[in-house]
């Protein structure tokens, strides 16, 4: 396992962009742990593109334990972040810091991030940073408020939402938190962060100006055929891919061409 924090801070310290995908299992784990991608993150996102459901909400902390577990088996040489889910940490300071502690004891995971801004947020990211908990911060769209926030909406649109978040981040930051992802915020507001801060931004749906950038590897990889955000990009069809592997396999089956000769046992 990578050291997180040295491995952004080399980067942001010589102005390389930093990658982050989302991943959710060894299979996928493994075939990242092949590419150059810098990061993975085990997004509380599973609850939507693995899980179904219509948020992240529903996602249970043994749920994130259980896939983080996975991803770290499959990406040994890759750094790992862990989302803590809803209710896990919001509840104390001393569940918060019990969540995280399970993760990082059971997972292998190298930090946990947790959304929010906070008094609460920035204290309990304060007392994480003091016992060794390192902690990815999140800002802007976050999902685990979606129904406070009133949807997937961009942020920071008004004055007075700018200058807050500007001035929580420059908190977040002070109080130890390494990294900083924001999402769906204005180009312009992401650039002003960036440059107000002292570490390393994520943005998704934030601009060109972050630090690095993350995506849903099902979105990236072009899986969800449905979804079309204006910040994705797609950088393969695997959708396309996957549907006519499926269908040539029904057909062989339906014509018996599979099994061949060379997928049989004989009997000696």
């Amino acid at each position: 396992m990578k050291n997180i924090i040295l491995q952004y801070k080399k980067k942001y310290d010589a102005g390389e962009p930093i990658s982050v995908v989302t991943c959710y299992d060894y299979t996928f784990a493994t075939l990242f742990n092949r590419t150059e991608v810098d990061c993975l993150l085990v997004g509380d996102s599973l609850g939507m593109v693995i899980q179904g459901n219509q948020s992240t909400l529903p996602v249970t902390l043994d749920e994130i334990i259980y896939h983080t577990k996975a991803v770290c088996k499959g990406a040994p040489d890759k750094t790992i972040v862990a989302d803590l889910p809803f209710l896990s940490y919001q509840t104390s300071i001393e569940e918060g810091i019990r969540s995280a502690g399970r993760v990082l004891k059971e997972t292998n995971a190298s930090c946990v991030k947790l959304e929010g801004d906070s008094d609460f947020i920035i204290e309990l990211t304060k007392r994480m940073t003091e016992s060794g908990i390192p902690v990815f911060a999140h800002l802007g769209l976050t999902p685990q408020s979606v129904h406070t926030l009133g949807g997937h909406r961009v942020q920071g649109k008004t004055e007075a939402a700018r200058s807050k978040m500007i001035r929580k981040s420059r908190e977040i930051a002070e109080a130890g938190a390494f990294a900083l992802l924001l999402e769906m915020v204005p180009e312009s507001l992401g650039k002003e962060i960036t440059e107000s801060i002292r570490i390393p931004t994520i943005g998704i749906g934030a601009g060109k100006y972050t630090s690095g950038q993350v995506l849903v590897m099902q979105d990236l990889l072009g899986l969800n055929e449905d979804f079309h955000p204006k910040f994705l990009k797609k950088f393969g069809n695997l959708s396309g891919a996957v549907k006519d592997a499926v269908n040539l396999y029904h057909r062989e089956v339906s014509k018996r061409e599979y099994p061949s000769e060379t997928h049989v046992f004989p009997d000696t």
